[in-house]
């Protein structure tokens, strides 16, 4: 078969080592295979197979400094994975059967127990006896998080087997951002940060792993792991097997361009994941550490784990160089390198990230024919809500300067007014009673009012510790037993406690919790902004699309619709794999709208770098029309993927659960939100005073300077630096 691209240039900055002990994992995990059932009479391999495709130099690259014993562990498992998915690829894939699949896939767990008693059933095949030998030979040793963690991930990577299989059944192609979500899971790579965890002896610590350095270190390791493998195993998968899960393949056909420019983009991609890595790394471990007083011992465990995942980078990257399973007969084909590629060998593309020149005149926002196809539903109680958002705006003080802090003066009562957030209340809630749209409206204004004020007080002055001493205090506010709140010191404090406390009055302590969490995670989304803003940083694509979910609000704004239908929907239904895409995909289109229609805003007059179209535009070096095409086409795959969801996914959600018709229609209700959630988003930009030139002009005009103001010989000079813009 002709090779359909070239490979390109990869960046790889980390040399690759060979583990010493090689043959013994070679010569061990053959005869594991074979005592497994793997091979012979499997009808999955033979023992050439296993051979040609040398699982155990994989594992000798990618775990360069394990002992004899722990490599021949960690070379089963891989040998394991990788039957897995050949052998889901025979039995069901090329079958079609989903019915099968899902009676296959539901019995692994029981392979995996969580408690002292490690007792299993009678493997009925190769793959569950693999899993049940593998299981006792590992967990003894590590704590119960990580066999949680590890299992989770275990678990992922068997189960979402199901939405490859049910893509290919539909002959459906995932958008972007979708297939980069879901990789993540069938793909392997957070197993495979797991398994590095038990390679170098040292457990990422209960209380960090859920961070965001921890997070973005294993989801960027995971990103770059698999775009590489779509790179190497595009003619396998797509041009023999028919899969239609490979990164090229999902960029070839959402940009509409030749396989090998889509291959360049998925290298350019992988090259971002990998520099965000080193970026989160060297920028942001060493602030964690502190944070959470993690001594120098485990911090020095930390930092092995995360050399660990370099390694595997670089071990598997010459591990796919060499392999027979995939393409790469003219990787190391000599070719002559031009300055654009020595440059991006060197990793010299991020430069472009730091280099943004802000406040660049980019005219007023254009704004396309945008994908929105739900009916826009408003509240009979609109006027009411904005006379009395303003009031309580006032009364919480946020239409003047707070005491003693520079640039705080960000709002008065005709900016609020042209804002018009109850107008986006409205939209999002139309049944809502005139308390609760009161309620809707005040927490708008409260983010709202937030997201203005940390860049116009902490980005000016660039004091990120005052900025996370002030998130640090926002959690007292938010009460979870009922207690009062300390004396507010800030119209932020003062209205996040009057808003809290107004809205949890009726809520169990769960859900307190959960929307606790959700604020939480949007005011550390502002630090993240902050962060960005002060280093001049355009972040890297898919760490943009995940932070900005929680800087626009979406989840905090989601979690009170979802908390609304708790009663009726198990918690579990929530946290499965469709109902998390579903969210995600209407998060992100609800931000791609507001940064479609907030550019000039951003760009021009604040000198934001957290807007997708300037990502895109720094991503692929192009101009303002072509990023805009690209984010526009982007917000419809993303509403499409919502669509596709809701017909085709829901429904066996609904049946996997067994949900009763009060469950149902509990859940009907939840997503007929979601649509009034996105309309009215986009109802919001298009009748507020917010985006617009004429608006943005007189909001950000000099300011008037009284006739008592400074005179005399040398003021001239004051009054004309004061008619700068403030920034």
């Amino acid at each position: 078969m002709t090779q359909p691209f070239e490979l390109p240039d990869f960046y790889m900055p980390y040399p690759a080592r060979l583990n010493q002990h090689l043959e013994e994992a070679r010569a061990h995990s053959k005869q594991w295979a074979r005592d497994m059932g793997m091979l012979e009479g499997s009808g999955v391999w033979e023992e050439a197979d296993l051979d040609a495709h040398d699982y155990s130099l994989m594992c000798a690259y990618t775990h360069p400094d394990c002992d004899g014993a722990e490599l021949c562990l960690i070379t089963d498992w891989y040998v394991w994975v990788f039957f897995f998915d050949d052998h889901f690829l025979e039995v069901f894939k090329r079958t079609g059967d989903l019915e099968g699949s899902k009676e296959y896939l539901g019995r692994l767990p029981c392979f995996m127990p969580m408690g002292a008693d490690l007792t299993m059933p009678e493997p009925a095949n190769p793959v569950e006896a693999g899993l049940a030998d593998l299981w006792v030979r590992t967990v003894p040793g590590m704590s119960g998080e990580w066999r949680e963690r590890f299992a989770e991930s275990t678990r992922n990577l068997l189960n979402e087997s199901l939405w490859e299989l049910a893509n290919i059944n539909k002959g459906r192609i995932a958008n972007p951002v979708e297939y980069i979500e879901m990789r993540r899971k069938v793909g392997g790579a957070p197993w495979s940060a797991g398994l590095v965890e038990h390679a170098v002896g040292a457990e990422v610590p209960a209380r960090i792993a859920g961070t965001r350095p921890m997070r973005v270190l294993k989801d960027a390791f995971s990103d770059a792991v698999h775009l590489r493998n779509d790179l190497f195993s595009y003619q396998r998968e797509v041009g023999e097997e028919g899969e239609l899960s490979n990164g090229v393949l999902v960029l070839e056909t959402f940009l509409g361009c030749t396989t090998q420019e889509a291959a360049d983009a998925v290298n350019d991609l992988l090259t971002s994941r990998l520099q965000q890595f080193e970026h989160t790394a060297l920028t942001e471990l060493g602030p964690l550490f502190a944070e959470h007083a993690i001594d120098p011992l485990t911090a020095a465990g930390v930092l092995a784990y995360v050399k660990g995942l370099q390694d595997w980078q670089s071990g598997g990257h010459e591990w796919h160089m060499r392999s027979s399973r995939y393409m790469n007969e003219r990787a190391r084909a000599s070719r002559p390198l031009g300055m654009s590629s020595v440059v991006d060998l060197l990793g010299a593309k991020r430069i472009r990230n730091f280099t943004h020149v802000p406040y660049q005149r980019v005219g007023p926002s254009r704004i396309p024919e945008l994908y929105v196809p739900f009916q826009l539903r408003l509240s009979p109680h609109l006027d009411a809500a904005r006379r009395n958002t303003v009031a309580w705006c006032r009364e919480m003080g946020m239409l003047e300067a707070q005491p003693g802090v520079v640039g705080s003066a960000v709002w008065d009562e005709e900016k609020l007014i042209d804002n018009d957030l109850p107008l986006c209340a409205a939209g999002l809630h139309p049944g809502a009673t005139p308390e609760e749209l009161d309620l809707a409206s005040f927490w708008l204004a409260w983010g709202t009012y937030g997201d203005d004020y940390f860049p116009a007080v902490f980005g000016r002055s660039r004091s990120l510790v005052a900025a996370r001493i002030t998130v640090a205090r926002f959690s007292a506010f938010m009460p979870l037993d009922g207690t009062p709140a300390p004396p507010p010191a800030s119209a932020l404090e003062r209205g996040l406690a009057d808003v809290w406390a107004r809205t949890v009055a009726p809520m169990p302590l769960g859900d307190r919790r959960k929307l606790r969490r959700a604020v939480e995670r949007m005011c550390e989304g502002w630090l993240w902004e902050l962060a960005n803003e002060v280093a001049h940083h355009i972040p890297d694509p898919v760490d943009y699309m995940e932070m900005r979910r929680l800087t626009f609000g979406s989840d905090m704004t989601m979690s009170l619709s979802r908390l609304r239908h708790s009663k009726g929907i198990p918690e579990e239904v929530y946290e499965s794999g469709p109902m998390r895409a579903m969210e995600n995909a209407m998060m992100d289109s609800g931000l791609l709208v507001n940064d479609i229609f907030s550019y000039q805003k951003e760009i021009e007059f604040e000198g934001e770098v957290h807007n997708c179209v300037l990502v895109v535009q720094s991503f692929f070096d192009c101009d303002y029309p072509a990023a805009l095409t690209i984010v526009n086409d982007l917000l419809t795959s993303r509403v499409k993927q919502f669509e596709h969801i809701v017909e085709h996914e829901l429904p066996i959600v609904c049946d996997d659960f067994g949900l009763d018709a009060e469950a149902r229609d509990d859940l009907g209700a939840f997503v007929a939100e979601l649509r009034n959630w996105l309309a009215g988003i986009l109802n919001w930009h298009r009748g507020c005073f917010r985006y617009d030139e004429e608006s943005l002009l007189r909001h950000n005009r000099p300011p008037r300077f009284s006739l008592r103001g400074p005179t005399g010989l040398g003021t001239s000079a004051a009054v004309a630096f004061a008619g700068l813009p403030g920034r």
